[in-house]
């Protein structure tokens, strides 16, 4: 009998990609430009795998599906913050590679190929309706909500696909959106965005 091992996720998120604002891969239709370039932030603001405590660490996820994101072959990198002690870089790269299941397995089982895992500096920013996330040469991405016709936030709630199914999902659009490492460069503005507060679990 399988035991689901005990791990526990909080905090907010935010992505940007190349389509058009809003994103229509959440509904399962074919990306704006045929292919997704995403960039994906997480600041944990309380967590754990087991006993090892994951607070206040930020994780971030570059993503390429050469074609419609339901059909997988996504390629991926993952970035763990730096300041995370070997056990919990051990422990993020598990729950996010997807192994210890949760919404991050569903979402993993969609690549194929991984570029690579890395400990870098990753600076995440939460603002008002702005998120910024800063990786020293290699990304960088400011985004700003959608005001709704009623004021306030635009928002998306349930989609089929989606990064975070835990929360409704505010909808943005990119200020500036720029990623270059494995052999990839792209550079973006007034592209789909979307943010959130998320919970992850088994």
């Amino acid at each position: 009998m399988e035991t689901t091992i005990d791990w526990d996720l909080h905090g907010s998120y935010f992505e940007a990609c190349n389509c058009e604002t809003a994103c229509p891969c959440v509904w399962l239709q074919p990306p704006s430009e045929g292919n997704c370039k995403l960039l994906v932030a997480w600041h944990i603001e309380s967590g754990h795998l087991k006993d090892e405590k994951l607070d206040d660490l930020n994780v971030a996820l570059a993503c390429f599906s050469p074609g419609h994101m339901k059909d997988g072959n996504w390629q991926a990198a993952l970035y763990v913050d730096e300041r995370a002690s070997d056990k919990q870089f051990d422990a993020i790269t598990q729950i996010f590679a997807g192994k210890l299941g949760g919404h991050p397995a569903i979402l993993m089982s969609f690549v194929t190929e991984v570029w690579g895992i890395k400990k870098v500096k990753i600076d995440y920013q939460k603002e008002g309706n702005k998120r910024r996330l800063f990786i020293p040469d290699i990304a960088q991405a400011e985004v700003e909500s959608i005001q709704g016709i009623k004021g306030g936030d635009t928002t998306i709630d349930n989609p089929p696909l989606c990064v975070v199914a835990s929360h409704p999902t505010v909808v943005a659009k990119s200020i500036n959106y720029e990623y270059q490492d494995y052999a990839n460069a792209w550079k973006f503005t007034e592209r789909n965005s979307y943010y959130s507060l998320f919970n992850y679990r088994p």
